[in-house]
């Protein structure tokens, strides 16, 4: 049979604790349904109890959100999700490093942090190194977090300017029968980069990106145009690629050509990385799982 175990977490006389528990105990309440606890609040004291390793994770998780509430960081479902999964990948995974690196951007509304260890290992690599290319499904923070460190870098003056192109994906369309000058053309395709803009910074601040389209020919003209005191992050899904038939993709062959090459990081998301929806990580996954079966779906 197996021990149950109790464990006490005393938490300082001014401890804000709210943020810790959440609206109607919400925290609590997720961790005793994920780990399989019983967890009591009582003034500063916060009991668990449980399997012994259950609740060593319980109050492990508990103690790291405290060190986030006392930084000022917000604590809600998703951050308790987040030391949920890390802690399920990898057991001695740094937790107060994740938790706290926030990314600092001009907006009020929200504080940007990675949510999983592939999003850390990104974020850090974008800082250390000049080339970094992040490859993986949508979802999973790529561009959002691309985009969050060029703000903080551009507010921060570490940088004079964000220059900003993305691949202009044919849907159904040709690009040339679309209505419009070239920059009504290739506007919708800049859109999602754009709202990312827009929830960092101030509208009157945003400025006019530019997007150019990543043949293979493209993405060395992009890489060899990497000045002094820049830095390029290149994202992309190597599962959609929409190139004229007999076209190589930029982004599936600079794994190869670029492998070698110290200075330039290749960070690969998976389905555990994305961060949307709950259900979108199964999506993913079982979109993988039937193109692999069938041979079928775009690449």
């Amino acid at each position: 049979m197996s021990s149950l175990t109790t464990k006490r977490i005393t938490l300082a006389s001014d401890a804000d604790l709210l943020p810790l528990l959440g609206r109607n105990d919400e925290n609590l309440r997720l961790l005793e349904s994920q780990l399989a606890l019983r967890i009591v609040a009582r003034g500063t004291e916060i009991t668990l109890r449980g399997e012994e390793h259950q609740v060593q994770q319980g109050t492990r998780i508990l103690e790291e959100l405290q060190a986030r509430v006392a930084a000022g960081l917000p604590v809600q479902a998703a951050e308790v999700r987040t030391a949920l999964r890390v802690l399920a990948e990898n057991e001695g995974a740094d937790l107060k490093a994740l938790f706290l690196d926030a990314i600092a951007v001009p907006s009020r509304k929200k504080q940007i942090t990675p949510k999983t260890l592939t999003q850390k290992r990104y974020v850090d690599a974008i800082r250390s190194r000049d080339v970094v290319v992040g490859i993986g499904p949508a979802g999973t923070g790529k561009s959002y977090l691309a985009m969050a460190m060029a703000v903080s870098a551009l507010t921060q003056r570490e940088v004079s300017r964000i220059i900003l192109t993305r691949p202009a994906v044919e849907a159904g369309e040709r690009l040339g029968f679309l209505p419009g000058d070239l920059y009504e053309k290739v506007h919708p395709y800049l859109r999602p980069l754009y709202d990312a803009l827009y929830d960092m910074m101030e509208p009157e601040k945003v400025q006019t990106l530019r997007e150019r389209n990543t043949t293979s020919e493209q993405m060395k003209m992009f890489l060899t145009r990497l000045g002094f005191n820049s830095r390029m992050v290149i994202t992309g899904d190597i599962t959609q690629v929409d190139l004229p038939s007999g076209r190589a993709s930029g982004l599936i062959e600079i794994q190869e050509v670029l492998k070698a090459i110290k200075g330039i990081q290749f960070v690969y998301f998976s389905e555990r990385d994305v961060v949307r929806h709950e259900l979108v990580s199964e999506i993913v996954r079982a979109y993988d799982e039937w193109t692999r079966a069938t041979g079928r779906g775009r690449t």
